[in-house]
């Protein structure tokens, strides 16, 4: 602050002087002037003008000084371009002065000065007597919301909180393992049709923004094409030296790989966001620099930057202490960028923001798991049978279904609509209290496989834990092609329901889609359900569990079904929380992710699904641009409720206490509901190698197709794969918007769980030595719908 003040002190004195240099040019008689007796009173020196540029002068003179002699100049612009003009006309005097007002003709934007000269009467025989000077230096910024500085980025007028994520929502906080700590004002938050804004406090417990933010800002008139910027048809130009948009890792001084978009949503008189999506998941803890340049409009010429930009960029000094207090911050943004060989004075827009660390991304949900199973003591948890049906199907020989008990880290009985519990005045790093236990459902389908009448010889089947899609149930463990899956390649497969996110939470995600305040307790519960499908899977793998319960049992020996192992396997929302859930699962270290993908600020305007929820949130949200800016805000507590938040540790780089794990991600190619795209991020982030071929050629528009994702290099594959699946639908569009049947073809999301080739390859991965194999036969997988 004080290397800011003294520049500020500096450039001030240096316009005063050059004004008053300029005015000792044009005085008489008395030669050069001195300081003295002439006081401009007001606009008070060193002070900031109102944004309309009505400025009130009163200079007061000492006695001896005449009246009628005053005289009054203005210097305005810059001090290389300096204009003078003089305001003496306008003065009303009095005895002791004169007073006048300017208006905003009279300035412009930067610096003022105002100087009044004055002669000092030394008697009528003794001539004209001395001048004395007085002088007031002010700013005026009329284009900079000075009302909100303190709480609002300036250099982008249109939204409060853009550009978003932004370290100037963020105070310094020595406690947090970034040394930041997310601090948004409440008025700073979008509000929503009723006037009702965001409640900040569950987001003002992170110590950074989301590893996978959407970062937005604004520009007026901005051309992508025209401009340069890498699409999402080319992420490694998002690397080149010449890149106009440019996402630099400042921890490391590395460029990190993005595409960049206009929002496709809204009308097209809307202004519209620009979004920057990293193409890999940011590093935890990292600093994160976002440098804009040499943009350009539709016609290709350069946009000039925002006037609130220009105020650090140019080194333009104001009096405002909200504007000031942001210089060393920008200082830094610009030492960043000057490292990285990018010019100071070709930037458009510049900031910076931290990367949530791993503990406030994970600590509450690894703290409840690791709670909740030392009460287990090395043991399984309390389960009851309260169903058995035999011969179900030609599938199916025994349906099991059930309860298990599950301690309870939520208010009051843990259902939809309750938060975690915390203790009574609890800090921002505080950590989830048990408040009892609750129940779950279960539904367990043991395959003919096993046992095809109930009878010797058995044959124990492989656990599976099956998680369900998009606020549904546990129910679709009963669907045809899990059956299939179950009885085909010998697999239990129970499930239970998402809490957070199955058909009992439907409410709260509305409730959460007319006020986002809601949406923190959405989160919560959705980290109670990663414990309880983990509970579930200790049930199916320990033979204190189910395996001692006669439902679980067959044969006159009552062998049990279950071979001691476990494995995940889930669809759609099963694929993107299971993502999550395997990150921390002690239970299972291999996991297949059907159709899956990460990070819902980009995917829910992408996925055909959000047709009907866009129904209730756009009136309740009825901008456009408060949308982008509230899917970018939610994404920080998304994080503890899927994959995103979780993914830097999802398979080789385990959390303290956790396995690492082997994902096998199976997707749709053009899926109407999952965007490819997320899962392409995913495949990056988590270290994933893709089978080649992955497409055949000429189907997918990227000029390298998954880009950054290396191939298999041998089969078998013991490691983290992502295998594509083409029903023959036409890729998804390239903007932020989802495919729509039948421009785009029939909905592919559905074919790779039902096709056998498919299922094959999962079971063969799902094995205790398991591996990726081709069941393509060396050409592009297909899954005819």
């Amino acid at each position: 602050m004080r290397t800011v003040g003294s520049r500020m002190m500096f450039a001030g004195a240096v316009v005063v002087a050059m004004a008053i240099g300029l005015a000792g040019c044009h005085l008489h008689h008395g030669g050069g002037g001195r300081p003295g007796g002439v006081h401009v009173v007001a606009p008070a020196d060193r002070s900031q003008a109102p944004a309309s540029g009505d400025v009130p002068v009163d200079v007061r003179l000492d006695s001896g000084l005449r009246a009628d002699s005053l005289r009054v100049w203005l210097l305005t612009g810059p001090s290389w371009h300096q204009a003078r003009h003089e305001v003496t006309d306008r003065l009303v005097r009095d005895d002791h002065g004169a007073t006048a007002t300017l208006h905003a003709a009279d300035l412009q934007p930067g610096l003022t000065t105002v100087q009044a000269v004055a002669t000092r009467d030394r008697g009528r025989d003794q001539g004209r007597g001395s001048t004395d000077l007085g002088a007031s230096t002010f700013s005026w910024e009329p284009a900079v919301d000075l009302s909100t500085a303190n709480r609002c980025d300036v250099t982008v007028a249109i939204e409060c909180l853009m550009p978003f994520p932004n370290d100037f929502y963020t105070v310094a906080d020595g406690t947090t393992p970034t040394g930041r700590r997310v601090h948004i004002d409440p008025a700073s938050m979008n509000a929503n049709a009723s006037g009702v804004r965001v409640n900040p406090a569950e987001w003002n417990r992170n110590d950074g923004f989301s590893p996978g933010s959407m970062i937005l800002s604004y520009i007026p008139g901005l051309d992508l094409a025209r401009t340069g910027a890498a699409p999402i048809t080319d992420i490694g130009a998002s690397l080149r030296a010449d890149q106009p948009i440019v996402l630099l890792d400042a921890t490391t001084g590395q460029r990190w790989p993005f595409f960049a978009e206009l929002d496709s949503q809204g009308a097209p008189t809307d202004p519209h966001s620009l979004i920057i999506r990293p193409a890999k998941n940011l590093t935890e803890g990292h600093r994160y620099v976002v440098a804009l340049r040499d943009l350009r409009d539709a016609s290709g010429a350069l946009i000039p930057a925002s006037r609130g930009f220009q105020l650090y960029r140019d080194r333009i000094p104001t009096f405002s202490g909200a504007l000031e207090g942001r210089r060393p911050r920008f200082e830094r943004v610009f030492a960043d960028l000057q490292h990285a060989g990018i010019r100071r004075g070709d930037l458009d827009l510049a900031w910076d923001f931290t990367v949530a660390s791993t503990k406030s991304l994970a600590s509450r949900v690894l703290h409840i798991r690791d709670d909740a199973f030392a009460s287990l003591h090395g043991g399984a948890p309390q389960f009851t049978v309260t169903q058995v049906q035999d011969n179900v199907n030609d599938q199916i020989f025994r349906r099991v279904t059930g309860t298990f008990t599950i301690p309870n880290y939520l208010t009051g009985n843990g259902s939809a609509g309750n938060g975690f519990n915390y203790a009574p005045g609890a800090g921002p790093d505080a950590l989830p209290l048990r408040n009892g236990d609750q129940t779950a459902g279960f539904i367990c389908n043991i395959p003919r496989a096993a046992t095809a009448d109930g009878s010797d010889p058995v044959h124990p089947a492989r656990g599976g834990v099956y998680g369900h899609g998009l606020l549904g149930s546990n129910d679709e463990v009963n669907a045809g092609n899990v059956e299939t899956m179950s009885n085909a390649h010998n697999f239990v497969f129970c499930a239970t329901k998402w809490a957070g996110f199955s058909e009992d939470d439907l409410g709260a995600a509305v409730a959460s889609l007319t006020d986002f305040s809601n949406f923190p307790k959405v989160a919560d519960r959705t980290q109670q359900g990663f414990l309880n499908f983990l509970f579930l899977a200790r049930l199916e793998k320990d033979s204190r569990g189910f395996a001692s319960s006669p439902a679980f049992q067959a044969g006159a020996a009552h062998t049990p079904v279950f071979d001691g192992t476990v494995f995940y396997d889930g669809n759609s929302q099963g694929g993107i929380l299971g993502g999550a859930a395997t990150a921390i699962s002690t239970e299972w270290t291999r996991a297949v992710l059907g159709v899956p993908g990460m990070n819902y600020s980009t995917l829910l305007q992408r996925s055909s699904d959000f047709a009907t929820y866009e129904t209730i949130l756009d009136p309740a949200y009825p901008n456009e641009m408060d949308r982008m800016v509230i899917l970018s805000v939610v994404q920080m507590l998304w994080d503890r409720a899927e994959a995103d938040g979780y993914a830097e540790h999802m398979t080789d780089h385990p959390y303290p206490g956790t396995p690492a794990h082997t994902v096998l991600m199976h997707v749709a190619f053009g899926d109407h509901q999952v965007a490819n795209v997320t899962a392409d991020v995913e495949a990056r982030t988590i270290g994933a190698r893709i089978l080649q071929p992955a497409l055949a050629p000429g189907r997918s528009p990227d000029v390298v197709p998954y880009w950054g994702i290396p191939a298999v290099p041998s089969l078998p594959w013991t490691g983290s794969a992502m295998v594509i699946w083409d029903s023959g639908n036409p890729p998804a569009p390239l903007g932020n918007v989802a495919p729509t049947e039948p421009a785009y073809g029939q909905d592919p999301h559905e074919n790779p769980r039902r096709t056998p080739a498919a299922q094959l390859q999962k079971s063969d991965f799902l094995q205790p030595d398991g591996a990726l194999v081709d069941t393509c036969a060396g050409a592009p997988c297909l899954a005819p719908g």
